[in-house]
């Protein structure tokens, strides 16, 4: 939120007390102390008539300082709180009258006690800083008090915020916030992180995470589930400004200084991904969201893939498999599935996994809302009278109330019944759709749950597919999020349509999300609005099965291929199969990120964070760190991309490029950017008929352009996220030799080099 007007001035509406001062800084456990004052003291007059902030830093994690700044001490917000994993790591403090510092990892914090400012420092370097008028409680819409007798007798009736800016270095660029489809870059912008339904094509987002990323090599994490409000240079242009509503702000700064580094650093914090089921990097295909569909529909479908020979590995069903006016009582529609288990079961012979829309939204047309009713499950209205009851979504809708451990047992407990009787995943759809004028059962405050909300959902759902499925099987396809549900994949992208400016805002979205801490992503292929031309289908395909998970989708219309043409038939099959030999690749990445919380999709930026070109790419990305893609976006075919240092190899036809230059390509559909770094092993696989297979048997090892004196590695994985070997090549003038920690059955070294070499395993 801005609270000035210009530099110097501030709102009519707002009262602001800046920290000016570091009177008082004494050690607590794990960091400091700092009594700020909201002017100088110059005299012991000057203490009387006065706010203060409290200040306090701790040494929470590798390279990362919590911080805290509070107003009112005993002020008691009843704010929702993400569970987060604090370490306990060295530290080291030292107070003088001058300074006060906290050290720990390679991060120094240091006040300046003197002239009120603090610094985070790295090697002697100023990172970023808060300096003057940076930290401040803020009185928004205050009216006027009085000390006479009154309504207004000494009232502080204003919204109180607490506001803290960081600096903003020349050159310096800001990213994340969420899965945001605004532009990649947020400087200029002003973010609410405050979860809606509202498409790819707003500011409004699904997916709202109050943690940025910076390119100087830090990330910062607000620690409030209420609307945090970020002013990226948009407010004050020298800085970051986030506020929040109350009296306490927590943040969390946190060192890489690569972008990895930093995203290990905060899922440390927030969270580690699940690992998938490889299963699920499959292609999906669903009924669509207004279709009408039976049985008979479905089955044409799935049997019209295998007669085209197109790999489908997840069938989805989505709202319509409950009668209408009854979502989500969780009661199959007998007028169309009248053997519910037995259709599952052939599905499942068919060799396919099985998914169901769900929501957490009960109509009260059905048994299910009557139940949670008379049980107190649902979430009730702040004014006394009842379930709280909208008719936003599905007539007169209520929320299940999932800070009730009982109604959360309830909710599960009926979700179990469908995973009995074949299902194998849930999608968890919506969970943005949190009205405010609540109450719920462990007296969260409704703001601060408006967006952790879906935290509970998410994780209630995926904690029973864990305990039914086991957990190696617990997957969901998840629309709302917020920070820490990185633990509960997969997400997907929301309500996009069917055109080019759309792929590339759901793209955007995608490479933010990646920057917030989220390792697993996808999108509806072909846009989830209106119908796509046969055009724009098949190059959206290629985007789509080159992403971590792909599931064909959509609103009014079917998905399969051949409604649009004969050749999309090709096109899904060619570019399906070629995702299936790139699982041991691709897996392997999904075991990284659940160990470390690296993204699968990656923006250039996070891999190349010191190539200045890479610092705007948004319509390009890598897969891992090997390969890079560049998705088409218009109907001419063409693709203007950038390779960095290197030399590149097109994965698909052995064309090699050299890097550090920009270069524009026209392809056909079965073909589109695809290039492999320089100096990589990459493992590709002989199924192309599934995506779950022994990835360590008969694997083939490409070796791409491997550099006089360069060794490259590749660790293969089994679908068990275990680590089976370590290849690792090194080449030294024309020999390289090739050596593996742990021997691959029928392992087959392919070489792809523009000069001669020759491969020797040891």
């Amino acid at each position: 939120m801005k609270f000035t007007e210009g530099f110097w001035m501030m709102s009519e509406r707002a009262k602001i007390s800046y920290a000016s001062d570091a009177h008082y800084a004494t050690e607590i456990p794990g960091g400091m102390r700092i009594l700020c004052p909201c002017r100088k003291i110059n005299g012991r007059g000057d203490v009387l008539n006065l706010p203060t902030i409290t200040l306090e830093f701790r040494a929470v994690g590798k390279n990362t300082i919590a911080v805290s700044a509070s107003h009112y001490l005993a002020y008691q917000s009843h704010e929702a709180r993400y569970e987060l994993n604090e370490d306990s790591v060295e530290y080291t403090t030292e107070i003088n009258e001058n300074a006060a510092c906290l050290t720990t990892g390679d991060v120094t914090v240091k006040v300046d006690r003197n002239n009120f400012s603090y610094s985070f420092i790295v090697n002697g370097e100023v990172v970023t800083s808060c300096g003057f008028r940076n930290l401040a409680y803020v009185q928004y819409d205050r009216p006027k008090s009085t000390m006479l007798p009154g309504e207004n007798y000494f009232t502080e009736n204003g919204k109180p915020y607490m506001v803290n800016q960081l600096s903003v270095a020349p050159g310096e660029y800001i990213y994340g916030l969420g899965e945001r489809f605004t532009p990649f870059i947020k400087n200029g912008q002003s973010v609410e992180t405050w979860n809606e339904d509202g498409g790819t094509a707003s500011q409004v987002a699904y997916k709202c995470v109050p943690f940025y990323m910076s390119n100087r090599g830090y990330g910062i994490f607000v620690d409030n589930t209420d609307n945090v409000e970020f002013e990226v240079c948009s407010e004050k242009v020298e800085n970051v400004s986030f506020s929040v509503p109350g009296e306490q702000m927590r943040y969390y700064f946190m060192y890489g200084p690569k972008p990895a580094e930093v995203i290990e650093n905060f899922t440390a914090l927030s969270g580690r991904p699940a690992l998938p089921p490889a299963w699920s990097f499959g292609l999906w295909l669903t009924t669509s969201f207004t279709t009408s569909y039976d049985e008979a529909t479905v089955t044409s479908f799935i049997d019209g893939m295998a007669e085209r020979n197109i790999p489908l590995r997840v069938f989805h069903f989505d709202c319509y498999w409950m009668k209408e006016f009854q979502w989500c009582d969780f009661e199959w529609d007998e007028r169309v599935f009248p053997d519910v288990e037995g259709m599952l079961k052939r599905y499942h012979e068919k060799g396919l996994k099985l998914c169901a829309w769900i929501n957490p939204y009960i109509a009260q047309n059905s048994d299910f809302f009557r139940e949670g009713v008379e049980k107190g499950y649902l979430v009730m209205r702040a004014d006394g009278h009842g379930v709280k009851q909208v008719d936003e979504w599905v007539a007169g809708m209520g929320l299940v109330d999932f800070t009730n451990p009982a109604a959360t047992k309830w909710y599960t407990d009926k979700l179990k019944t469908i995973l009995d009787m074949g299902i194998d995943c849930f999608k968890t759809d919506f969970g943005e759709r949190i009205p405010l004028d609540v109450k719920y059962y462990d007296g969260s405050d409704p703001r601060s749950m408006h967006n952790y909300y879906t935290y509970l959902y998410n994780k209630a759902v995926f904690d029973l597919l864990k305990e039914v499925k086991g957990e190696n099987e617990a997957c969901l396809f998840a629309r709302s999020a917020t920070a820490t549900c990185q633990q509960f994949p997969v997400h997907w992208g929301g309500d996009c349509s069917a055109s080019y400016p759309s792929m590339a805002e759901t793209l955007r979205g995608g490479l933010s999300f990646a920057m917030s801490g989220f390792s697993f992503w996808s999108h509806d292929i072909s846009g989830f609005e209106y119908t796509a031309p046969a055009d724009l289908y098949k190059r959206w395909v290629a985007f789509g099965l080159l992403s971590s998970h792909s599931r064909l989708h959509g609103s009014t219309s079917y998905r399969v291929p051949w409604l649009f043409d004969e050749e999309s038939n090709d096109v899904v099959r060619h570019f399906t199969k070629l995702k299936c030999s790139l699982m041991p690749y691709i897996y392997s990445k999904a075991v990284e990120a659940h160990e470390k919380g690296t993204p699968v999709m990656r923006p250039m930026v996070f891999e190349y964070p010191n190539d200045p070109a890479c610092t705007f790419l948004d319509m390009q990305y890598m897969l891992g760190e090997s390969l890079l893609v560049a998705p088409i976006f218009n109907e001419k075919g063409t693709a203007t991309y950038y390779l960095p240092e290197g030399k590149w190899t097109h994965l698909l036809s052995n064309e090699t490029r050299v890097g550090g230059k920009y270069y524009t390509d026209t392809y056909d559909y079965f073909s589109l950017g695809l290039y492999v770094a320089p100096n990589t092993i990459l493992a590709m696989g002989g199924d192309v008929e599934v995506p779950d297979y022994e990835y360590e048997k008969n694997v083939e090892l490409h070796i791409y352009e491997l550099a006089d004196g360069a060794t490259a590695t590749c660790e293969i994985v089994n679908m068990a996220g275990e680590h089976v070997s370590t290849v690792t090549a090194t080449r030294t003038g024309k020999d390289i030799k090739v050596s593996m920690t742990k021997d691959l059955p029928g392992a087959k070294i392919v070489l792809h080099s523009s000069d001669v070499c020759e491969v020797e395993k040891i």
